[in-house]
């Protein structure tokens, strides 16, 4: 706050009423009743000073809290906004937020700042005075107030893959409606946030004990067909590779990195990455539940997703200006993969996909949906405030709106 004037005027009010007093002191025919008055003259000031300052500084914080609120909203639809349009649209969001008829002469201005291709900065900067009701008496009748805001806006290519448990058990409870419901919430949200062709891109794994990726492969080398399975029959889906490559994105070169042919149920089929927002939501309402639990498959087919190398290539390479996320949820605890029924030994898999995956810069959230090891969905997310613990189906929409707030958000930088 500047009240650097204001305390040197103080003090130079209180520097003279000590003068004053001394004066007096001098002055054998002074009683002590005046002397007295006197002497509490700077104590006055001081408490007075004090309880000015903190009206002041009460007024600041408010207008400090309505200029980043601003700057945060206005941040969102800068890019769409003429330079002229910034300062009325951020003024009138503003002026909802904040009615303090105590600060005098309040100027505030926003500005847009251009600092690259898709990066830019909202300068935000409010003053104005309030009127003392202390020191006014020793000569300072205001105190000024200043406070300024920037939000940084950048956007990056976005490429998000999700992985949905389509098990049976997510029939119970309204689980798949709710999550149809969110997914498409979260759709709504990215496209809207969307602002050059292609900049953000969506994948949709559903995943029980396999998953369907498509006849469209039938003809690839890496494909592993047997157990009566061949090209003419095979239904769409895959089963774990074998190990250690069932938790590694490495490139098919080899019988032992081949993914198994194995045919399929009503699961939905997987869309690679996409920006045919139509296209995904209409992947969305196919999904059915159905059979058991493989968290493993559902988020190393995610992992596939994002990255250029086969089976889908889709995934832009890793560099600083495109970022990866895979979102991840289940219902229930593993059950079966490709080897085993034993819970213990499938979660050991998941987490060692879920440690591979983070160890490749790709961030990991996590949703649990009532059931399911809290102890491992938790590890595989990249930080605790990106896990999500569900206990009612119902409240899908609001997690699913708070990751895309993550994924779109601006973030003060000042």
């Amino acid at each position: 706050m500047c009240l650097r004037r204001f305390l040197q005027e103080m003090g130079a009010s209180a520097k003279g009423g000590r003068r004053r007093a001394r004066a007096f002191r001098a002055d054998a025919r002074a009683n002590t009743t005046v002397i007295f008055a006197l002497a509490v003259i700077p104590i006055f000031g001081s408490v007075g000073a004090a309880v000015d300052y903190s009206r002041a500084n009460n007024a600041r914080t408010a207008m400090q809290s309505a200029l980043d609120a601003t700057a945060l909203m206005i941040s969102k639809q800068a890019l769409d906004l003429q330079s002229t349009q910034v300062q009325t649209k951020a003024r009138a969001y503003f002026d909802a937020m904040f009615n303090r008829p105590d600060i005098k002469g309040l100027r505030i201005t926003f500005a847009l700042q251009t600092n690259a291709p898709g990066d830019f900065t909202v300068l935000a900067d409010g003053s104005g005075k309030i009127d003392t009701a202390f020191v006014k008496l020793l000569g300072v009748k205001q105190m000024p107030i200043r406070t300024t805001a920037q939000v940084r806006w950048g956007f990056r290519n976005l490429e998000v893959a999700l992985a949905l448990d389509n098990t049976g058990s997510m029939a119970q409870k309204n689980k798949i409606v709710e999550l149809k419901a969110a997914v498409k919430l979260l759709l709504a949200t990215l496209k809207t946030n969307s602002k050059v062709q292609d900049d953000t891109k969506i994948a949709i794994i559903p995943f029980n004990t396999v998953v369907n990726i498509g006849t469209a492969f039938k003809d690839k080398l890496w494909l592993a067909y047997g157990s009566g399975v061949t090209s003419a029959n095979w239904t769409g889906c895959v089963a774990d590779r074998d190990q250690p490559n069932d938790v590694k994105d490495t490139t098919p070169t080899g019988a032992s990195s081949y993914f198994p042919a194995v045919n399929c149920g009503t699961l939905a089929q997987a869309i690679p990455l996409t920006s045919d927002w139509t296209a995904l939501e209409g992947m969305v309402d196919t999904m059915t539940p159905n059979g058991t639990t493989n968290v493993t498959i559902g988020a190393m087919w995610a992992w596939s997703a994002l990255t250029p190398s086969e089976p889908l290539t889709e995934g832009k390479a890793v560099r600083p200006d495109v970022e990866k996320v895979i979102i991840l949820l289940t219902d229930g605890l593993n059950t079966q993969n490709r080897f085993t029924t034993t819970p213990s030994a499938i979660d050991a898999r998941t987490a060692a996909v879920c440690a591979n995956i983070k160890a490749a810069n790709i961030k990991m959230y996590v949703v649990r949906v009532i059931e399911g090891n809290a102890t491992l969905l938790s590890s595989c997310a990249t930080s605790p405030n990106m896990y999500y613990d569900v206990q009612v189906s119902s409240q899908l929409k609001d997690v699913f709106a708070s990751i895309a707030a993550s994924l779109t958000g601006a973030r003060l930088s000042k």
